[in-house]
């Protein structure tokens, strides 16, 4: 990435950059269809958000609807693939290798949106030397040599929170820069590396509170 480009996307909202993968999905959807224009009140309506938010979002993107007609799709979907990264290459290391890590490495999906787990570590000396989905498991001590052979920077976090902070020391000394933190617990890292947190755990908490709301609401209507 150029300095150019970091800078622009470091300008980027981040809730915009959260919004663009919704876009992407669509208009991929619609290619699939057929569709070959589509416009930003189309996203909006199919997606539930509004129009004008959509058109801001995509100003930041290096692309140009036509008046009354739209975003060419197949432009559309060519532009934020390449701006999102999800057509290069990211190599990863995932560090703990439970259930959610073994999920992740089984998931060939991520492949598609750019981001290849090329190694799993983990602290059992029982999983050394065995796979998952052809993605070799190493005892964590053995990270630090891998990483310098490869010069791996990103690194998917989902070990037990007691060992969220310790783990993600680790990482940032052996030379991990980007941290992808699956666990509810909120890593401290120096200022320049980078934490995308993604805890399901917090956002099952939103959707019982939202729906025990509901519950209540319903209740209160009855009564």
């Amino acid at each position: 990435m150029t300095e150019l480009t970091a800078s622009l996307h470091f300008k980027v909202p981040e809730p915009t950059l959260r919004r663009l993968p919704w876009y992407l999905a669509y208009a991929q959807l619609v290619l699939r269809e057929g569709e070959v224009y589509l416009s930003s009140t189309q996203i909006a309506k199919n997606i539930a958000v509004d129009a004008s938010m959509v058109a801001k979002d995509l100003s930041y993107v290096n692309i140009s609807g036509r008046t009354r007609v739209g975003y060419d799709v197949k432009e559309l979907v060519g532009v934020l693939e390449a701006f999102l990264g999800f057509t290069n290459s990211h190599k990863a290391f995932l560090f703990g290798v439970g259930s959610l890590g073994g999920a992740l490495m089984h998931d060939n999906g991520l492949e598609q949106f750019g981001l290849k787990i090329v190694a799993g570590f983990d602290v059992k000396h029982e999983l050394t030397g065995s796979s998952i989905n052809r993605v070799p498991i190493h005892h964590i001590d053995h990270f630090v040599e891998l990483q310098r052979k490869t010069g791996i920077n990103i690194g998917i976090l989902t070990v037990p929170v007691e060992r969220a902070q310790m783990v993600s020391e680790i990482m940032i000394a052996g030379g991990i820069q980007a941290i992808w933190n699956f666990t509810p617990f909120r890593i401290r890292v120096p200022e320049n590396i980078i934490v995308q947190n993604t805890s399901i755990y917090a956002h099952l908490a939103v959707m019982f509170n939202r729906l025990n709301f509901l519950k209540e609401c319903e209740n209160c209507d009855k009564k």
